[in-house]
């Protein structure tokens, strides 16, 4: 993250879009404060933590809740994702209690949304209709985010399921990029486009354009140089734009 700042120079002045970034502690939220950055996206877990960021879980939530609190302060909103909520590589299972009892914890600070992320790609989709409408019941009307790797192929099924429960917002990344450094086999997150087919195709609303997603993964795919994961830039919409009468 060295070069966040230059990072933020470098994007457009836009209207239309809201630029978070990612702060593991309050050095990085008073160097993210003072870049063009519109929200901060503070971090807490357990294991994963002491690993990603230097801190107990306890010590997660408080540093998370600090960060919301100074993005406030400074006219920004902020937001907090539960890391490994499904799963965690060092501790394996999760009870879903101190899930619920950090989202509780981190909801006293009035954050524009807490994420619930699947950080190693373990979970599967009643697991996660479960943990999101316990997580919602105990945080009020602060909007659930969920957020999936397709480490073992589960992440749209996830997604749905997650957004089933009421969850409102889907992370995902353009091609299905991604990874962790802390947590070895991990692979990206679920593909943008792939989503964006799964809920144009039920009938979700989400105002993105999913031929010209399709058209940026392929230049993304020029741009790595190898095939992504992500199948429907490889397959294309449907129906074709050419059979739409």
């Amino acid at each position: 993250m060295a070069d966040a700042e230059a990072v933020m120079d470098a994007l457009p002045d836009s209207d239309k879009v809201t630029y978070i970034g990612l702060v593991l502690n309050e050095r990085g939220a008073e160097r993210a404060l003072l870049t063009r950055v519109h929200e901060l996206g503070a971090v807490a877990s357990d294991s994963y933590a002491m690993r990603n960021q230097g801190e107990t879980s306890v010590e997660s939530i408080g540093v998370a809740n600090v960060i919301v609190a100074m993005a406030k302060v400074a006219g920004r909103s902020g937001q907090v994702t539960i890391s490994a909520a499904f799963g965690c590589p060092f501790e394996g299972e999760i009870d879903p209690d101190h899930v619920v009892a950090m989202a509780e914890a981190l909801a006293k600070a009035g954050p524009r949304e807490i994420g619930l992320a699947d950080t190693i790609g373990v979970a599967v989709p009643s697991q996660v209709k479960a943990l999101v409408a316990r997580v919602q019941a105990v945080i009020g009307n602060i909007p659930i985010r969920a957020h999936f790797h397709n480490t073992r192929n589960t992440g749209l099924a996830n997604a749905w399921a997650a957004y089933e429960a009421g969850a409102v917002t889907l992370d995902s990344s353009l091609g299905g990029l991604g990874g962790c450094p802390f947590a070895p086999k991990v692979t990206g997150n679920i593909p943008t486009e792939d989503l964006l087919y799964l809920l144009h195709r039920s009938g979700v609303a989400t105002g993105i354009d999913l031929d010209a997603m399709i058209e940026a993964g392929q230049w993304l795919t020029g741009i790595r140089g190898r095939p992504l994961p992500a199948m429907v830039t490889k397959a294309g919409n449907f129906p074709p734009q050419t059979a739409v009468a």
